[in-house]
């Protein structure tokens, strides 16, 4: 009872943040006229279909499946007819006003300072006061090759307004002239004809959300995975293999460690979870593939409630455009979630009177997708019995739809936040990470596994993922569509049925 008080608070606190968001989106929006009232009517529309179905549910009324699709189709459509009226809008737009040279006063002379995870993640720009002091490290570009880096822009690509040199490479301001995605093919290929190997050119937003340029040393590159991460990894693949099968036995009342000869009687659920995790790996792999993008080995995670929290796996190419960041992150989720979900759906069809497991009816109402679809296909044996008999199917999907949606969770470096990076930026997504940590923090007092699962993100992968070399162009409507739904569907899997709601569906 007191878990699903705290789910309720949070689905009102969800609520609250997606008002409040929508105003600052609007606020933020109205300067800009027609162009910024479309975007963000985008944006809204993309939310109804989240705001009808937890509003509403907030308060007990529930919309059925059909309905949800509905609005899905209805929201998707009418995104992508916003998305063509606002291209239109932009092509018919006069270019704004340029200055070749912008003066800038002495009491603001920026100075670029690389983070430490990615050193181009964030740009800092400090005050005079901390411009006269002496660099921490030489310039990692000498003067000679950044006179020759400073010839390849031009007033047909970018057109540069200043240089600043700093630790880690140098950082450009100037004036975008044309696409971004043809800005940066030609800017790269001729930074190639002059150093073949030795730079990179990536393209930003700014510090004052203006595009701006960065050019660091191919050393900056990421790394791939050494001897140790590889037996690291072949060590945690071993250690969720024993958590899933501690995992099976607690579903079946009894502690593996005590009982050890009892290990094939829960050898399908670890297999199970193994499997949903490979499955779960090979979309991501396969996107990469296709684009000839380097993943590290996966680090799995062991958990004793769940068998695993998933696994973690870094990029060990740079990424073209944020494209191919959301293409590979959405690719595993959706190829683990399906498979849980096809798993969940047969385990229903299959389960009778004498099934293998027994359970409490209140299970299925710990969560909205799967008492919904628990009850579409049980009927009303979850409202005439107190057990329900279900074939072991029906907890192994379970396991990998929870596995799935914690990984689709908006934050850091993990699946969710990686989408949310794709399609709306890297200040959104630090934001999202802040917010998720928020509420993994409230739903911990009443489920420590939230506890658990924050304090990996935060000292695993709670920082963005580095820039792709053209960060400014944005995925397509369709892709932003896909996002939501995966999103949407990861709440639908976590939060809980209202005893008031869960009695309306005949689910105990």
């Amino acid at each position: 009872m007191v878990s699903r008080v705290f789910c309720a608070m949070v689905t009102v606190l969800i609520l609250l943040a997606a008002v409040g968001i929508l105003i600052w989106g609007f606020i933020r929006a109205r300067p800009d006229g027609k162009l910024g009232i479309f975007a963000w009517l985008q944006s809204v529309v993309l939310m109804v279909p989240w705001l009808a179905f937890f509003g509403l549910f907030t308060f007990g009324i529930y919309l059925n499946l059909a309905w949800v699709l509905t609005l899905v189709v209805i929201s998707t459509g009418a995104y992508i007819y916003l998305g063509r009226q606002l291209r239109a809008l932009a092509n018919a737009a006069p270019p704004p006003k340029e200055t070749l040279a912008e003066p800038l006063e002495a009491s603001s002379e920026p100075e670029v300072v690389p983070s430490s995870d990615a050193e181009i993640s964030v740009i800092e720009v400090k005050p005079e006061s901390a411009v006269d002091a002496p660099p921490a490290r030489p310039p990692a570009i000498p003067p000679e090759d950044l006179a020759e880096i400073e010839e390849i822009f031009g007033v047909d690509t970018f057109f540069k307004t200043e240089t600043v040199p700093y630790a880690a490479g140098v950082f450009f301001k100037g004036n975008l002239r044309g696409e971004p995605d043809a800005t940066v093919k030609t800017l790269v290929a001729q930074l190639e004809n002059r150093f073949d190997d030795r730079y990179r050119l990536f393209l930003i937003n700014g510090p004052d959300e203006r595009p701006a340029i960065i050019v660091l040393p191919s050393s900056s590159d990421p790394k791939a995975a050494d001897i140790r991460q590889q037996l690291l990894a072949v060590a945690l693949a071993i250690a969720t293999f024993i958590t899933s099968l501690e995992t099976g036995a607690l579903l079946k009342d009894f502690t593996l460690f005590e009982q050890p000869d009892r290990w094939p009687q829960v050898l399908p659920t670890a297999l199970a979870v193994l499997a949903i995790l490979v499955v779960h790996e090979i979309g991501h792999r396969w996107q990469a593939r296709r684009y000839t993008i380097k993943l590290s080995p996966p680090f799995a995670l062991p958990a004793w409630q769940l068998g695993s929290f998933g696994a973690l796996t870094r990029f060990e190419s740079l990424l073209p455009n944020r494209t191919v960041l959301f293409d590979i992150a959405f690719a595993g989720p959706a190829a683990g979630g399906l498979l849980s979900l096809v798993m969940l759906v047969v385990g229903l069809v299959l389960s009778h009177p004498g099934s293998p497991y027994q359970l409490p009816v209140e299970f299925f109402q710990e969560s909205v997708l799967v008492g919904t679809l628990a009850r579409t296909v049980l009927g009303d044996a979850l409202q005439t019995n107190d057990l329900i008999d279900v074939d072991p199917l029906v907890l192994m999907g379970w396991l990998g739809l929870v596995i799935t949606a914690l990984n689709v969770m908006p934050a850091g470096r993990i699946d969710g936040g990686r989408i949310v990076q794709a399609i709306y930026g890297r200040k959104i997504a630090g934001r999202a990470t802040a917010v998720t940590l928020i509420l993994l923090i409230i739903v911990a007092l009443a489920n420590p596994l939230a506890l658990y699962w924050g304090a990996l993100i935060l000292f695993l992968q709670r920082g963005e993922e580095r820039p792709c070399i053209d960060d400014i162009s944005e995925p397509d409507d369709a892709r932003a569509a896909l996002a939501l739904l995966i999103l949407f569907l990861m709440l639908a899997t976590l939060l809980p049925l209202s005893p008031a709601l869960a009695g309306r569906l005949g689910i105990g």
